[in-house]
């Protein structure tokens, strides 16, 4: 048995920033990895998807480029075993850099197996059972399997098996119609494939306003995906079949390749939770306390298997939020954090704060203010005039609850309003800040003398 100060479980994002921290307080750390260092960002979440998306944008722009009046001789052609590996070297630099960072690291001892809890502070891996008082739970999550009928008799991908592909799927159907079956739907259509996206709800992207989700689906039908909204997949069969059902009638889809891309599960079902006492909540996550305590003292979760946020950024800022309270005195918590995320289509919607809805049904005064690209200068001048522009603000306080920016540059420009919530500053501060021109950002305060009630 090998005592600790600390063990985390899990090389995610919050896992080595934390190993990192305890141990320059001089505390000896064990970090537990049973697969590949980096977690989803690293292996098969931000890192390898974005490589994809900017090889299918270089062959997106490659195709329009008389529209900017460039001869390309000979059609555009897509090498999807180099564009394979560019993005395996851009992961691998990644994932092996977080490695040798925590294996150089003096006070940090790693620990490659499958870590289960024993006790409350009692961990086995690799062999060995590790103590410590303060135990940290960074594992993650994966891919859903949903319960389809056939499902089992049919060679099926996720976001992580679709990431070893190295030629171009004749037609892809993707079972899902949020976040990442639509990075994945534009990446392949830009490939060459030929998409359909098949989603059980009446609009995509269903936590976005109406608008947003409607422009996000026109961006995407007018590069030629299949969009089926209000369709179920009933049934699959070798082939690929997709059997589906709308409200128009029944049908079935024969496609090469078949995504799956429904949700994600946590990977708490074999930690050995219960012999901890760790309670989970009915999805699996681990529930935790405003400052990531779980039901066992002295134990944390952090990241995508507590349930607060699916997202790099979030994951890092549970380390934050952990590690200023534990060695620097804070008092920060998750009521702290605004919402924050993007969706990297081309062009990219970047979100924060409150949707609409969300706002009104919190009871605030709702002003709104929109505005498309198309008259934004410099999206013009690029020549990506899709999307539109949106910001939702209190009335009373003057206070800016949340904003969209569906367009050219969104998934950047949105931060400059993020910072404003955070800094509690009225929009009409907006107005008076001088930004450059020509950006798309020196349109957000056009966004504010178009505030009006919702």
């Amino acid at each position: 048995m090998t005592d600790y100060d600390a063990i985390i479980i899990g090389a995610g994002q919050a896992g080595p920033s934390l190993a990192r921290r305890l141990a320059a307080e001089a505390n000896r750390v064990a970090i537990i990895e049973r697969a590949q260092f980096g977690g989803t960002c690293v292996n098969t979440g931000c890192t390898p998807t974005k490589a994809l998306v900017a090889s299918a944008y270089a062959a997106h722009v490659a195709r329009r480029a008389d529209d900017y009046g460039v001869t390309i001789t000979g059609s555009v052609a897509v090498d999807m075993k180099q564009v394979k590996a560019r993005k395996d070297a851009i992961v691998a630099a990644s994932r092996n850099g977080v490695e040798a960072s925590l294996r150089r690291t003096e006070g940090i001892r790693v620990v490659q197996g499958h870590a289960r809890f024993a006790s409350a502070h009692q961990v086995t891996a690799a062999g060995e059972t590790l103590t410590a008082p303060r135990i940290f739970i960074n594992t993650g999550a994966r891919p859903t399997i949903p319960p389809i009928p056939g499902l089992d008799t049919i060679a099926y991908l996720t976001s992580s098996t679709i990431l070893g592909l190295d030629a171009v799927p004749d037609h892809l159907v993707v079972i899902g119609g949020s976040y990442v079956g639509l990075e994945f739907a534009q990446i392949y259509r830009r490939f060459g494939s030929a998409v359909t996206v098949i989603e059980a709800s009446p609009r995509l992207i269903g936590r976005e306003d109406p608008e947003i989700s409607d422009a996000v689906r026109q961006i995407l039908q007018a590069e030629g995906i299949d969009i089926r909204l209000n369709t179920t997949t009933t049934k699959l069969a070798p082939g690929i079949e997709v059997s589906t059902q709308a409200a128009t009638g029944s049908a079935t889809i024969r496609a090469s390749h078949l995504l799956l891309a429904v949700g994600r599960h946590p990977n708490t079902d074999d930690l050995g939770l219960d012999k901890a006492g760790i309670v989970t909540d009915s999805h699996g996550y681990i529930e935790v306390d405003d400052t990531l305590r779980t039901s066992v003292p002295g134990v944390w979760a952090m990241g995508e298997c507590n349930g607060h946020g699916a997202f790099t950024h979030t994951a890092y800022n549970d380390f934050e939020i952990v590690a200023d309270n534990l060695l620097a005195g804070a008092s920060r918590t998750l009521g702290d954090r605004i919402t924050a995320y993007a969706l990297f289509t081309d062009p990219p919607l970047g979100r924060v704060g409150m949707t609409e809805h969300q706002a009104a049904a919190a009871g605030h005064k709702v002003l709104v203010g929109s505005l498309p690209m198309a008259n934004v200068s410099r999206a013009i001048e690029k020549g990506e005039t899709l999307g539109l522009m949106k910001l939702v603000a209190d009335a009373d306080s003057k206070q800016i609850l949340g904003a969209a920016i569906l367009g050219v540059g969104g998934d950047e420009v949105v931060h400059s309003i993020l910072d404003l919530i955070y800094a509690k500053a009225p929009y009409t501060l907006l107005q008076r800040v001088v930004h450059i021109h020509p950006t798309v950002a020196e349109f957000t305060p056009v966004l504010v003398g178009a505030l009006k009630p919702a």
